[in-house]
């Protein structure tokens, strides 16, 4: 099993939307003991200002010397994935490999498909992300692409394989057997349900759905759960961190949201990373 390690998961918009504030936090993040930072990725924010999570990470891994950082999540089909393959190529090298790619369908709720004339059915984006995700790996590997699908069609000849491994977390609103055999086929899973924080038997539960789904036995796999633990809150927070990382737990992602003062944020982060919450 994956040592259990802590992150800061947070919008790149409203109090995070200048892009040095971003890093600034980053830093102190690092200082403070955190072991990530993982930022969403949006075109439109719910409050402006917003800023571009892929520019913003190339300036964290300049500014950090062992922080783990990616989005979480970029959404594969409103992203030419090509694109995505060398952003993320030129960070991790950049970074000396601590990029982590979080994937997924995205979310349309602040217009960041419609308002482009992007599709926003389910099916066709789920189509997307799975082509997508071929794509961006047979990139990244160096060998020459030939594909032609349903959705991308690349003629590209072999360069330099990736130096560093650049692992990809599959984020999953839901359990659909579908979802969970695409997560299988990652480095890790980052469910992410709209309505509630993730208990330990939810992700006990969700260990044996992967183990269903074909994750391969022995396989370094991540589950990553998002919440809120930290003692720096102003309300008390009842967490069973103990109990989610002996259910399978590996990353514990403190939320941080625009609408908190950017000063208590920061105080949550310079608490550093919460430990046996219950």
């Amino acid at each position: 099993m994956n040592p259990l390690r802590h992150g800061i998961y947070l919008p790149p918009f409203g109090p995070f939307g200048d892009p040095r504030v971003l890093v600034e936090l980053a830093v102190r993040a690092e200082a403070a003991g955190w072991d990530g930072i993982f930022l969403w990725d949006h075109v439109i924010g719910a409050v402006p200002p917003i800023t571009d999570a892929w520019t913003v990470l190339a300036a964290i891994a300049q500014a950090t010397e062992t922080l783990v950082f990616g989005p979480t999540v970029t959404p594969l089909p409103r992203r030419r994935p090509w694109t995505v393959a060398r952003q993320a190529s030129t960070i991790s090298r950049l970074s000396g490999g601590r990029l982590i790619v979080g994937a997924g369908l995205g979310s349309d709720e602040s217009g960041d498909f419609s308002g482009f004339g992007e599709s926003t059915d389910p099916a066709t984006r789920s189509a997307m992300l799975a082509e997508g995700l071929d794509v961006v790996r047979a990139l990244w590997t160096g060998e020459a692409v030939h594909h032609t699908g349903p959705h991308y069609r690349l003629d590209v000849p072999a360069a330099e394989p990736e130096p560093h491994p650049i692992p990809i977390w599959m984020a999953a609103s839901t359990d659909h057997p579908r979802v969970l055999a695409r997560a299988a086929g990652c480095d890790g899973i980052f469910p992410n349900p709209a309505d509630h924080e993730l208990t330990p038997d939810e992700v006990a539960d969700l260990r044996r759905a992967l183990d269903r789904a074909g994750l391969r036995a022995g396989k370094p796999f991540d589950v990553v759960v998002r919440g809120n633990a930290s003692p720096a809150w102003e309300e008390d927070k009842k967490v069973d961190l103990a109990g989610l990382a002996q259910a399978g737990m590996t990353w514990w992602l403190e939320s941080l949201i625009h609408f908190d003062p950017l000063e208590l944020s920061l105080a949550v982060v310079d608490a550093g990373p919460p430990t046996g919450v219950r």
